[in-house]
């Protein structure tokens, strides 16, 4: 069994990044609602708890709390920002509003060089704050660690039971040595040991689905995506021709994917693969639509249809395979409540129930980067494990509008031509997503000696380490010249290319 750390979250927009610190440590760890009951807390058998931040003040009435008893577990304890707080609340210290509120990055000067929390950090440090209460005195048994250039306290411990906290936010990028911090943490105070690899997790996850699995047979949605082309691998690794996927065209891909997954899963791996064309049900569906929730509602609703009407001609089938990420799984069980919406366009909602099918998910407990991971052990090429992440609905939300097959066919030539440049470039591998945008806008142009009137097409360039936030990349102009040129030159219907300039927040990756 390996040596788990637990997060309490409490609603913070960090919480997910301090379980990814944790696991690229090698080190696995689980975010739960922080209201969650303390037997089922005990059921985990933690190693070490972390306490998230959240945008709550403990001195409001009806503030998140956690279960009293955690405090004595006897086990190693950091509460980060909020936790930090509703430790000293709940300690015995004082929370008070704070004169200074602080967002964003400050200088702490550490008090304590002899805390095994902050052993090998720099006496002045730079960390990322988000908070406007601040503690005024200490629970007894702490000692102050930091503090920041407004003399707020910034880190408190007490030593001999083994509870820390900290004002600042160690597991994001811009706090320096952040990673040190929670290392420090995992290592020197929870003596915790590094066993959570993606080989392991493989041997593990192939026992557990043959034991699962049985005789009985999978079907797998197959979209060409990342997640469920290592889910389909994995599974087929495990129970051969059990499994049975379904590709469905559905008209808004990208160019050559059909032919591209065929050749992949059904050529390359021998899977047993359906190949379905639905791309005229689901354009007719479409057809005079721009709102782009409804989009994503029609896409979600005609999957549906069709996916369920290819696999009632498959029998024996009593598994349903996915390729749900831990992201997806956090959101419909966060301490902020279900997501209104969880990617309803590539979730099959209801089906596993309407068809008596029980869901087979191994990834499950795995972040984005984890299943590129998986795909590298279990051999899938390169071209497919570091492909750029493509929205459920497709094309049909970087069209804004309504979707033709006219203008369908403008957006992937473009597109092609987007792909086709960055990777000769080599940015590629360096940024999270690079696309076209087609726009519901036409604009004057003069191509040769004639007049044209023609489309307008964005290009949507971004830096992110997992989408949560963005920024637009700053790439050589000779690289955007020459996407510009082909796009206009050999794309009929495109007159002017325009780049976006914006980040995420305030802005979304993509543009519906």
């Amino acid at each position: 069994m390996h040596q788990k750390v637990l997060i309490l979250d409490f609603g913070s927009q960090y919480t997910q990044l301090i379980a990814r610190r944790i696991r690229e440590m090698g080190v696995y760890s689980e975010i739960w609602p922080c209201h969650i009951p303390f037997e089922k807390i005990k059921t985990f058998h933690p190693q070490a708890i972390i306490l998230s931040g959240g945008p709550a003040s403990v001195l409001k009435k009806g503030a998140p709390k956690v279960d009293k008893k955690i405090w004595q577990m006897g086990i190693p304890l950091l509460g980060i920002c909020y936790g930090m707080q509703l430790m000293a609340h709940t300690l015995g210290g004082k929370v008070v509003p704070s004169k200074f509120r602080e967002y964003g990055l400050a200088k702490i000067k550490i008090f304590n060089p002899h805390s095994p929390l902050l052993s090998f950090i720099p006496e002045n440090n730079g960390v990322w704050m988000s908070h406007g209460d601040s503690i005024h005195e200490i629970p007894p048994g702490f000692s102050i660690m930091a503090k920041t250039e407004n003399g707020i306290i910034a880190g408190m411990g007490c030593f001999q039971k083994q509870i820390y906290a900290l004002q600042f936010h160690p597991e994001v990028l811009h706090t320096q040595n952040g990673t040190q911090i929670l290392k420090n943490f995992v290592f020197e105070i929870a003596h915790i040991t590094p066993d959570w690899t993606m080989s392991s997790f493989i041997k593990e996850k192939l026992k557990e689905i043959k034991y699962n699995i049985l005789k009985n047979k999978v079907i797998l949605g197959l979209s060409g995506g990342v997640d469920s082309s290592v889910a389909a691998v994995l599974i087929h690794q495990a129970i051969k021709d059990q499994l049975k996927c379904i590709f469905i065209d559905n008209g808004v891909l990208r160019e050559g994917e059909a032919r591209q997954v065929k050749k992949t899963f059904q050529d390359h791996y021998k899977i047993s693969l359906t190949c379905i064309d639905a791309s005229k049900e689901f354009l007719k569906a479409l057809k005079g639509i721009v709102d782009p929730e409804e989009k994503r509602k029609i896409i979600g609703k005609v999957f549906i249809r069709v996916f369920e009407r290819e696999a009632k001609k498959i029998k024996g089938v009593s598994f349903l395979g996915q390729g749900t990420l831990y992201p997806d799984v956090i959101e419909s069980v966060s301490f902020k409540g279900p997501s209104a919406v969880i990617k309803s366009h590539h979730n099959v909602g209801g089906l596993p129930k309407k068809m008596g099918l029980k869901l087979l998910e191994p990834f499950r407990e795995l972040f984005k980067d984890e299943v590129r991971k998986i795909g590298r052990e279990l051999g899938l090429p390169e071209e497919m494990i570091g492909r750029h992440p493509f929205p459920g609905p497709g094309l049909a939300i970087r069209i804004i509008g309504e979707i033709t097959r006219e203008r369908l066919r403008i957006l992937r030539q473009a597109d092609t031509i987007v792909t086709s440049e960055i990777k000769k470039s080599g940015f590629y591998p360096k940024l999270w997503q690079a696309f076209a945008v087609l726009l519901p806008v036409k604009s004057v142009g003069v191509m040769g000696d004639e007049r044209t009137y023609e489309n307008v097409c964005a290009l949507r360039m971004v830096e992110s380490t997992d989408g949560m936030t963005a920024d637009w990349a700053e790439l050589p102009k000779s690289v955007l010249g020459r996407i510009s040129n082909r796009i206009i030159n050999e794309v009929k219907g495109i007159n002017r290319v325009v780049y976006d300039v914006s980040s995420k927040p305030p802005a979304t990756i993509e543009w519906e």
